[in-house]
């Protein structure tokens, strides 16, 4: 079991039973490394419809991957070719191979490349095989609903972006901990251009002020993380 790091917001997962999962697809982004897994994916989840975020869905979605996604992004994915993608809305849950996958909300914007209206955008929390629960905030400020969030699925590794002026930045991720309680935060959503100018250092500065014991573990694009 592992999660893997390809940059920007995009993650891969392997499960117990060796399910692949990845999240965010934008494989091409600027950070992510040359060898970054193209492939094939047994899930491929998007937290929303911007070109950083739905990335290669459509070719990943052609090796055979099953997408899940809002259900604009599916009917979108859908006409453009897409062999498989299930459509689902915030509050429900997929479960398929052990595995389950509810959508929570996010504090965002969403549009296609076209400009048109993408659905609402949304989070993850994924629950493996073994009961280990992920949450990837997808594309976010911080609301005070992510209590909720913490309270009825006790998310064990939170994605956080930090990256600050089209997400939430050190300061309000910070709060986003507090509200969530993970024991390991892995940042994300930094650092890819210039003005995702957030610091790993700065989130664990504004931490160390709510005196949380939570574990801060930044990845380099390509890096694993043992689950």
């Amino acid at each position: 079991m592992k999660l893997v790091f390809f940059g920007h917001s995009c993650f891969k997962i392997v499960s117990e039973k060796g399910k692949k999962i990845i999240i965010d697809p934008w494989l091409t982004n600027p950070l992510s490394p040359k060898d970054a897994d193209q492939g094939p994916y047994d899930y491929i989840l998007i937290t929303h419809a911007h070109g950083d975020h739905l990335g290669e869905a459509l070719s990943l979605s052609k090796k055979g991957g099953e997408i899940i996604a809002i259900h604009e992004i599916q009917q979108y994915l859908l006409r453009k070719g897409a062999t498989k993608a299930i459509g689902m809305n915030i509050g429900g849950t997929y479960r398929s191979d052990g595995i389950s996958f509810t959508m929570v909300p996010a504090l965002h914007s969403s549009s296609f490349p076209d400009g048109s209206y993408g659905g609402e955008p949304c989070g993850f929390v994924i629950t493996l095989e073994n009961g280990l629960t992920i949450y990837h905030a997808g594309d976010t400020g911080v609301f005070s609903d992510m209590k909720l969030i913490g309270e009825l699925y006790t998310p064990e590794i939170a994605l956080l972006p930090i990256g600050d002026h089209y997400v939430m930045g050190p300061k309000e991720a910070a709060k986003a901990c507090e509200l969530i309680r993970p024991k390991v935060v892995i940042p994300m959503h930094y650092g890819t251009f210039p003005v995702l100018s957030g610091k790993v250092e700065d989130l664990e500065n504004e931490i160390k002020k709510y005196g949380l014991e939570i574990k801060i573990h930044p990845l380099k694009p390509g890096e694993e993380f043992n689950l």
